[in-house]
């Protein structure tokens, strides 16, 4: 019995090992995030990467049998930096535009969004009272895109750019800046508990987020597939409901499979 169990120790031994061996050939994926895009990808209380998209990031990464390290890049930057391979992939409620497809790839969507306006309390109550006032964006965002494209419209007095949601709040709330236009559910999530801050206008865009990729990646066709897979179980359903406390609509990239999307 004692000579079985040590021959049993030995061959789990050699087949963790030949694991590993499997393991390091494949090497981590180089993730890239705008850390403090609440709730995509931000710091907890400990210090820890946690979001939505860091959790998926996680699940694909182990379907793909691989480890993963995630890099904290300003949004504006994720793009010249899938291009030149510094990553291999960037998550950050990255929107799929036309534009951005005939420099990068996408896998198939996983969210559906808008834009929105918040201000502070008190403030302007909708994009009609944004007449001379000074509105906040992402730097490179699709909601920068949407402030630059309908300035003249509204008459904004000038669009004064950031490098992520937290400082524009900061200023938000000092008086520095007149309203922010930002994803929907970003500051729906963050606005929920600060009474001093509210969502007024929800600017329809129809946006869908995925990850992106260096122009036809193989990697991201890897994705998508595994996308497919946890749509079908339910998996980004369930995460849906973790972080936003509800279930996905019936219809929406979450939980519908989708084709990788491609320039028209």
């Amino acid at each position: 019995m004692r000579i079985t169990t040590i021959r049993a120790g030995l061959a789990g031994l050699a087949f963790a090992s030949a694991a590993a061996f499997g393991a390091q050939a494949q090497e981590a994926l180089n993730v890239g995030a705008n850390i403090g895009n609440v709730p995509w990808e931000f710091q907890d209380a400990s210090g820890a990467y946690a979001g939505f998209e860091v959790d998926l990031v996680a699940e694909v990464a182990d379907r793909l049998g691989r480890d993963y390290e995630i890099v904290n890049i300003p949004f504006n930057g994720l793009f010249s930096a899938v291009q030149s391979g510094r990553i291999d992939l960037a998550i950050s409620s990255i929107t799929i535009t036309a534009e951005r497809l005939e420099s990068v790839t996408f896998a198939q969507p996983y969210y559906d969004s808008d834009q929105s306006l918040t201000v502070a309390a008190g403030g302007p109550a909708s994009l009609d009272e944004m007449a001379d006032k000074v509105v906040g964006v992402d730097t490179g965002s699709t909601g920068d895109m949407w402030a630059t494209e309908h300035q003249a419209e509204h008459g904004f007095g000038d669009i004064r750019r950031y490098e992520g949601l937290a400082p524009a709040m900061l200023d938000l709330e000092a008086g520095r800046i007149d309203g922010y236009i930002s994803d929907i559910p970003a500051l729906l999530y963050y606005t929920k508990d600060k009474p001093q801050l509210k969502v007024v206008e929800r600017i329809e865009t129809g946006e869908k987020y995925s990850m992106m990729f260096a122009l036809d990646a193989p990697l991201a066709t890897e994705v998508n597939d595994v996308l497919t897979e946890l749509k079908e179980e339910g998996v980004l359903a369930d995460l849906h409901e973790t972080w936003f406390g509800a279930a996905p609509d019936e219809g929406t990239s979450t939980v519908t499979v989708m084709s990788m999307p491609t320039l028209q």
